[in-house]
């Protein structure tokens, strides 16, 4: 350290934050994205496999760290009670505020009937047919599909839930092993900030895979199928803000006393990575990351986070509404309000795990229509031209959900430094970008095994 004039030692000069301008690249690459799809539709089209394979490599270190974040949380906690207890809550909250969504989805989508005046065609039809065979048959088939066919077939098939089983498998087992397995969770540990340096390395490709993927959309579906469906797509990103805004905000407020509107700023760069790529998987490892910067434990969101990803799907509950809604409004097929509830509640159901893939909206809806009203399945191809637009909104949506859920039941079961929550929302304890992008930033806030939570970040 080097002295100044009066003898005193100067602390370091802190890094430069690199990662600033990256995000300004992301920015700068979405609106490059919408020009080139706009003057050059055919071209634009073409560069659609750069924005899914940036997708896919974010996809690709999904499951290993998961898997490292629920062997650490699990592992790390004395009674396997506690892990009971959060489990119980964020599985009783997810289905509680579905319900909620579901229902504001009926009211709007009974209000504003927007599918009135739409035609069909016979290329929309077989559409709709296709989109159905994709679809998981039911909700047995949704069930025998957490369970891997081997313990290591959960990493390479990329399954979520299958993941999160064989996580808490081994985080209990740990947990068993008591003082013996200690060296076996400091191995995990080394593992995640492994895992985290290969997810910066893959961030920097952020901009490309913007750029990749809003260009190939505008391409594809230019201005025409705006023009048609804009009341539907108006009509959702308005639902979709309005159930953040006061649903969530209210509920955030009142059963723990935060502002919603400072955690959604505290998560900007996570909503500008899911609105380029429109699936809110490419964010999933950051949320963990910053819900454990923020003052949440590290058992918490372990387990409410990649949870939460396959069962609080609040955005794909509305969407499926109102989209089934549309439908039958659109091939003159009202439904009964009995109908309509029937309907969504399987699809609820069916609808779980489909989190984070961009366009499984399509699949679980004409799934769901081929089950309960086969005559509608045929309107399913009506709304696939502004479907990815759609799945912007409902990922954001999804996004803000479990951040929302995480803090919450953090705050319920005692498992949250609240004082930190409001220091860290307030930017007195900023998050340190370098931590997850930048491979020669120091470890200043990688979680230890046993302290449930995080380390300052550097300059703090």
């Amino acid at each position: 350290m080097a002295e100044n004039g009066t003898g005193a030692v100067k602390p370091p000069a802190a890094k430069r934050d690199r990662t600033h301008y990256l995000y300004i690249a992301v920015i700068v690459a979405v609106l490059l994205g919408i020009a080139v799809g706009f003057i050059w539709p055919d071209f634009a089209v073409e560069l659609k496999p750069i924005g899914t394979g940036f997708v896919n490599l974010i996809k690709m270190m999904i499951s290993p760290i998961i898997f490292c974040t629920i062997v650490l949380g699990v592992g790390s906690v004395r009674k396997a009670a506690q892990i009971g207890k959060v489990g119980g809550l964020a599985l009783g909250y997810f289905i509680a505020m579905s319900m909620v969504a579901l229902a504001i989805g009926l009211v709007v989508g009974n209000i504003l009937h927007p599918g009135d005046g739409m035609h069909l065609t016979e290329a929309t039809k077989e559409v709709g047919h296709t989109a159905a065979k994709d679809a998981a048959e039911g909700p047995v088939d949704f069930v025998l599909g957490i369970i891997p066919t081997t313990l290591v077939s959960a990493f390479t098939e990329g399954e979520v839930l299958q993941t999160l089983l064989v996580a808490l498998l081994v985080g209990f087992a740990l947990q068993a092993m008591g003082r013996a397995g200690e060296p076996v969770l400091r191995g995990v540990e080394h593992i995640q900030k492994l895992v985290f340096r290969v997810l910066g390395m893959i961030m920097w490709a952020a901009p490309v895979g913007a750029f990749g993927a809003m260009a190939a959309v505008i391409g594809e579906t230019g201005t025409d199928a705006l023009k048609a469906l804009a009341t539907i797509m108006i009509g959702f990103y308005v639902t979709c803000a309005l159930f953040v805004g006061i649903v969530l905000a209210a509920i955030l407020r009142l059963a723990a006393g935060y502002n919603i509107f400072a955690l959604l700023k505290y998560l900007s760069r996570e909503f500008l990575l899911i609105l380029s790529t429109s699936s809110s998987e490419s964010a999933l490892p950051r949320l963990i990351a910053k819900m454990e910067h923020l003052g949440v434990s590290r058992p918490v969101v372990g387990i409410t986070v990649p949870t939460g990803y396959s069962f609080n799907l609040d955005g794909t509950m509305i969407y499926l509404t109102m989209a089934s809604l549309f439908i039958a409004d659109a091939m003159d097929q009202p439904m009964s309000v009995g109908q309509q509830i029937g309907l969504l509640l399987f699809m609820m159901v069916a609808s779980k795990g489909a989190a984070g893939v961009s366009g499984s909206g399509i699949a679980v809806l004409a799934s769901g229509l081929q089950s309960h009203k086969p005559a509608l399945v045929d309107g399913v191809g009506l709304i696939v031209g502004i479907d990815r637009f759609m799945s912007e909104a409902r990922a954001l949506t999804n996004f803000a959900g479990n951040a929302v859920a995480t803090l919450l039941i953090g705050t319920w079961t005692g498992e949250v430094d609240r004082d930190r929550v409001h220091r860290v929302l307030a930017g007195d304890l900023p998050f340190d970008e370098r931590t997850l992008l930048d491979s020669s930033a120091e470890d200043s806030q990688v979680p230890t095994p046993r302290d449930g939570g995080t380390k300052e970040p550097v300059g703090a």
